[in-house]
């Protein structure tokens, strides 16, 4: 896993959030798999990403979130791979994922205020991330 974990892009560390907030409910939806397939193939910052990374980062997140600080060290390879410019692009897809499949759970909101910490999302533009994620989501 250390050769994963020192080689990872931002687009990795975009995809390794947005797969964490996916299986911090113990249950990775079909709707948050589409969301996070679209967000892949559509958004520009995953321009030039190998798809066959996906099942790379996802294994190293699962690993990750079975060892006891586990998130923390996901936490840590995501801060040293991800540009600060893309912070708040990191957490409007995980937000994005979170909603995808219309409710949030405890361990997703959590995870999510986890991670605006994590990423140092000031408190006003990540409720407009998260509104925007609403706004996005709702049926």
């Amino acid at each position: 896993m250390n050769e994963v974990t020192h080689s990872l892009t931002a687009q990795d560390a975009l995809v390794a959030v947005m797969i964490a907030v996916s299986a911090s409910d113990a249950d990775i939806g079909t709707a948050e798999l589409v969301k996070i397939q679209s967000a892949i193939n559509m958004l520009p910052v995953f321009a030039e990403y190998d798809l066959d990374r996906l099942t790379t980062i996802s294994q190293t997140v699962f690993d990750l979130f079975e060892q006891e600080d586990g998130l923390d060290a996901l936490f840590g390879l995501v801060r040293d791979s991800l540009p600060e410019r893309l912070n708040e692009t990191a957490y409007a897809l995980a937000c994005d994922v979170a909603a995808a499949d219309g409710s949030l759970e405890e361990s997703e909101l959590r995870l999510l205020e986890e991670m605006r910490y994590e990423l140092n999302i000031d408190r006003l533009h990540a409720a407009g991330i998260e509104r925007g994620a609403r706004a996005r989501h709702l049926t």
